[in-house]
């Protein structure tokens, strides 16, 4: 198979700055082609092309093109260890790296934008002197905030998965917060507007699900995917989100799907019949609603009943067609209505 050809650069592109800003960022000049990092690691061509694939990164233009440095090498060699040391299974190591890849060119597109609005403003262009700077403060604070971050969540994913049985298929609750009239509002709002409602909606929803205890999963535009392993917190969850607009009218009206059961969980992803009925049942939720499955609705009418103070009212709704089910069973999960004088008060 030929080497692609090179992709187009934009207009006003200077490669002078970007070798020195790339030769910064990456702790060294590219000197090495890609003969020279498979000869030097050790590994087949095979295995080194997957990899830098896999990781998200352009193939090079051809087999002269020095695009690689030692760090390269280096990171071909550790998961030639981790692979060969059992650590990490071959059948997923594609998955992984894939993963990894993913996540983190999000995270370097996030952070490098804020860089550039910072530093550029209502100018086109910056020289290196202006850069330089900047790189070497934020390079190395950057690296250590998110080694911290990293390290913080192994120790809580450790005590999850690592301590316990270590089973891919879990049985958990899983959510979906979808905003309602996503498409038709962000027709009128300007760029500014919709960034406010998407930094509102996932700064209140990454807060709801963190304090109880439950984990997101991954954002989908106007979407939240989560997952939690007690269904009373998934409940709390789901009831908080689709009432936060009562209380703020900033944060979007949200309906919400929750079901409970055997989720399959693979490299940070859940995949499986219950992430489908989430789904669904999010689908045909009212605004400012939940529904939930037959399995969350027994869980959560047990609680209430152990409960002196329940939490939960939870009632059958209607069975209805959707994707993929000619007969899906609802229930509307509520807060309990309050005592009767109270609403003769109100």
């Amino acid at each position: 198979m030929s080497p692609p050809e090179a992709s187009p650069q934009p207009p006003g592109f200077d490669p002078e700055l970007f070798a020195a800003l790339e030769a910064t960022l990456l702790g060294q000049a590219p000197h090495l082609n890609r003969l020279d990092v498979i000869e030097q690691s050790g590994v087949t061509s095979e295995r080194a092309t997957n990899l830098w694939l896999a990781l998200g990164f352009p193939s090079p233009a051809s087999d002269d093109e020095l695009l690689f440095t030692d760090a390269d090498v280096e990171a071909v060699r550790t998961l030639e260890r981790l692979v060969s040391s059992g650590v990490v299974d071959p059948r997923t190591e594609n998955a992984l790296t894939r993963s990894m890849g993913r996540s983190f060119s999000r995270l370097a597109e996030w952070e490098i934008a804020e860089v550039a609005t910072m530093m550029l403003g209502s100018r086109r262009n910056l020289v290196f002197s202006e850069i330089e700077p900047v790189v070497a403060t934020a390079l190395p604070a950057l690296s250590g905030l998110q080694e911290y971050v990293w390290r913080r969540h192994l120790a809580n994913a450790a005590g999850r998965l690592l301590l316990q049985a270590a089973e891919e298929d879990v049985v958990q609750a899983v959510g979906f917060a979808d905003i309602v009239g996503y498409t038709r509002r962000t027709r009128s709002l300007s760029a500014d507007e919709l960034a406010d409602m998407v930094e509102r909606f996932e700064s209140t929803v990454n807060s709801v699900i963190s304090e109880n205890g439950a984990r997101i999963i991954k954002t989908i535009g106007d979407e939240v995917l989560f997952v939690a392993d007690d269904p009373v917190a998934a409940g709390r969850i789901a009831l908080t989100l689709a009432q936060s607009h009562e209380t703020d009218e900033e944060f979007p009206q949200v309906r919400v799907g929750l079901a409970h059961g055997p989720v399959l969980a693979r490299l940070g992803d859940v995949y499986g019949e219950v992430v489908n009925i989430a789904s669904r049942l999010t689908s045909i939720a009212r605004p400012g609603k939940v529904l939930v499955n037959r399995d969350l609705a027994d869980q959560l009418r047990a609680h209430d009943e152990e409960s002196e103070h329940p939490e939960f009212r939870v009632r059958r709704a209607r069975t209805t067609p959707v994707k993929g089910y000619s007969r899906l069973e609802t229930w509307a999960l509520k807060r309990p209505k309050p005592p009767r004088h109270d609403r003769a008060r109100d």
